[in-house]
């Protein structure tokens, strides 16, 4: 592995004492990179010359590059388009809440789940991102706004369980004390419903919150919306979650997005009601973010207000999520889309 923002300490002591430099040297590295976000060597100042040279030579940092930053006129919210190393580009969100600033990072290039009403599986999986590629959307963010991140939730493109070495990585490295010392309790990982690895982050007994993307009271509308429902049925995936809640203690959050004349009627919230009833549960309702690739539309205020209201009568914790930079290109994997699809026509 030569990404050195992916290593932890003991591998960093590794590369210290390989390079013929004290142990204690690995700390002072570890916290540049993860407690001070360093974008080059230089910043190092209490690295000697040659030391920090040498790492140039066989670490090379290759922060990412910001391509384009959307700021909404609305509410604050920033978009960042960031480039990698390689060319390719990932966004990431920045949201200025009253609690804190709270930072929706990428967890891979594309994302191969296919799921119908989102722009960030269009194009498909290029490659998982590694855990410093991660960390990097929070540093950089943080660096060029000047402000605290407090709260991280793994939603952008990507599925983070299809990338699950390098995200179990990047939490450890994310809540590390010599790092940036992130409570993992504000720290929130999407899935669109892997069962294996479900069960698998549940035994990693993480203070993390789960939010698994349901958007269907049921395996038939599942289906419809998401392709990964032809592989796992609703019963199994629920059953993974009252697991994860066993495990961890955890509560679980369901992602509902409603999406017009497709899972949004009063039967729905009854049959979703149904599944759900008894789990340690937070429901948060999303009205869909309309792309142009699909034809699906966002319900009305009304019809998402009486969804709402339907649940909570069965006594379940429900919100409607805040509308975050509507103005700007907010859906997941928007930017990300319309940039690549100017590249290619040759638009700058």
């Amino acid at each position: 592995m030569n990404d050195v923002r992916s290593m932890d300490l003991e591998e960093l002591r590794q590369v210290c004492a390989a390079l013929g430099e004290k142990p204690f040297r690995a700390k002072q590295l570890f916290e540049w990179l993860h407690k001070k976000g360093a974008a080059s060597y230089e910043e190092m100042t209490n690295l000697s010359a040659a030391f920090r040279r040498r790492l140039e030579e066989e670490y090379p940092l290759g922060p990412l590059e910001i391509v384009q930053v959307q700021t909404s006129r609305l509410d604050g919210t920033q978009k960042y388009l960031f480039r990698l190393f390689d060319g390719n580009v990932i966004e990431s969100v920045l949201m200025r809440y009253h609690h804190g600033n709270s930072v929706c990072i990428s967890s891979q290039v594309g994302c191969r789940m296919g799921c119908r009403f989102c722009a960030s599986t269009i194009g498909g999986l290029v490659r998982p991102l590694s855990a410093g590629e991660m960390l990097e959307q929070i540093y950089r963010i943080a660096a060029h706004t000047g402000e605290r991140v407090s709260n991280v939730v793994v939603m952008g493109t990507g599925e983070p369980l299809d990338n699950y070495d390098n995200l179990l990585r990047f939490i450890r490295l994310l809540s590390a004390p010599e790092g940036m010392n992130l409570s993992q309790r504000n720290l929130t990982v999407s899935t669109c419903g892997l069962v294996p690895e479900m069960r698998r982050l549940a035994g990693e007994h993480l203070q993390i919150t789960l939010a698994l993307s349901l958007h269907a009271p049921n395996d038939e509308k599942r289906k419809a919306l998401m392709p990964i429902a032809n592989r796992y049925t609703m019963d199994e995936v629920l059953d993974a979650c009252r697991f994860y809640f066993q495990e961890t203690g955890r509560r679980l959050t369901f992602e509902y997005a409603l999406v017009g004349g497709e899972n949004d009627s009063q039967e729905d919230a009854d049959q979703l009601a149904g599944r759900i009833r008894g789990l340690n549960c937070h429901v948060n309702l999303i009205p869909v973010n309309p792309i142009k690739e699909r034809n699906y539309v966002r319900s009305g205020k009304k019809v998402v207000e009486n969804f709402k209201n339907k649940l909570e009568k069965y006594g379940i914790n429900v919100t409607i999520r805040r509308e975050m930079g509507a103005d700007i290109d907010g859906a997941c994997g928007q930017l990300r889309k319309s940039y690549i699809d100017k590249t290619e026509k040759g638009i700058s």
